[in-house]
């Protein structure tokens, strides 16, 4: 072969290589919600994940809006645009059987992230990477209880009544409140996960005259609003003890700020990067775990600092 072949050969060959380079994973993501505090940072997150990996990874988010109809149909678009992989974080943890069943139909590997559905007979080619809520429950429950010396009375703010992830944090609660008798649930309603919703229902307790020494808050944006119907109300900060789940910038500023008294934190990079790693790998034939835990971790005043 002469020396023009030769370059003419490698020429080539650079040029499948490089086209080979270019052939990138792509994963549909279904997220249950854009306009979440806390999910807007997995969703970050998982993009941020997407653009580092050396493998080239393409990440097409739609925004199911709360609606468990139109989540259903994004998945059954992504299949039929034929993607790799498919990540879901579920409207409603309870009606996750038709997109499972439509992904294992067509042969596309699926990852719930952040939120387990609640059959948990998950089959092949389809795994979940969360955190176990429960525990999330039992450490900022098991706090405050110390926290209250084992007697007073507390208020609860449910999360989303169709998520798995405000029944596991909440039965967390009780779990530990069912060592503790002194400790009495005044109140129990859900605030949907949002700032405004955990403000107005405390601004109503304090308005009917309830007295309760904490607020537990199944995330921090409902812990948040707390603190400011409190604040609002002149009671004075650290006098009602409030607890979060998430740890979010904000949550962690209010922890530093006193607002609240302490947090749990979720972590939304370790479920991204793990959602789409597990993508990716499943895409390439390789074996996963059926599921993958990111584990919570306690912030406190003393640790808060760890967490910024």
């Amino acid at each position: 072969m002469n020396i023009q072949n030769r370059v003419a050969c490698l020429a080539l060959s650079l040029m499948l290589f490089s086209g080979a380079a270019l052939a990138q994973v792509r994963i549909g993501v279904s997220m249950s919600q854009f306009d979440d505090t806390w999910l807007t940072y997995l969703r970050e997150s998982m993009d941020q994940k997407a653009r580092s990996m050396p493998e080239g990874v393409q990440l097409q988010f739609e925004d199911a809006r709360s609606d468990v109809v139109k989540q259903l149909s994004q998945v059954e678009s992504f299949i039929s645009q034929k993607v790799d992989a498919i990540v879901v974080n579920p409207v409603d943890t309870a009606a996750t059987r038709k997109i499972t069943e439509a992904a294992v139909k067509a042969g596309i590997p699926l990852v719930y992230v952040n939120r387990r559905p609640d059959d948990l007979n998950l089959p092949k080619g389809v795994v979940t990477v969360a955190s176990d809520d429960l525990e999330a429950g039992k450490m900022q429950m098991q706090y405050l209880a110390e926290k209250m010396g084992g007697k007073g009375s507390i208020v609860i703010l449910l999360g989303d009544l169709a998520n798995n992830s405000t029944t596991n944090r909440t039965k967390g609660v009780k779990e530990v409140l069912a060592r503790y008798p002194g400790i009495k649930v005044d109140q129990e309603q859900t605030g949907v996960w949002l700032r405004d919703k955990g403000m107005t229902l405390v601004n109503d307790w304090l308005t009917q005259g309830r007295e309760f020494n904490a607020v537990v808050a199944n995330n921090d944006e409902m812990a948040i609003g707390a603190a400011m119907a409190l604040n609002q109300a002149g009671v004075a900060k650290g006098s009602v003890l409030i607890a979060g789940v998430d740890g979010t910038p904000d949550g962690l500023r209010a922890v530093q700020r006193g607002e609240l008294a302490v947090s749990v934190f979720q972590d939304a990079k370790g479920q991204a990067d793990g959602s789409v790693e597990t993508a990716v790998k499943m895409a390439n034939k390789q074996p996963v775990d059926a599921a993958v835990w990111i584990p919570y971790r306690l912030i406190t005043p003393e640790t808060v600092a760890q967490f910024k």
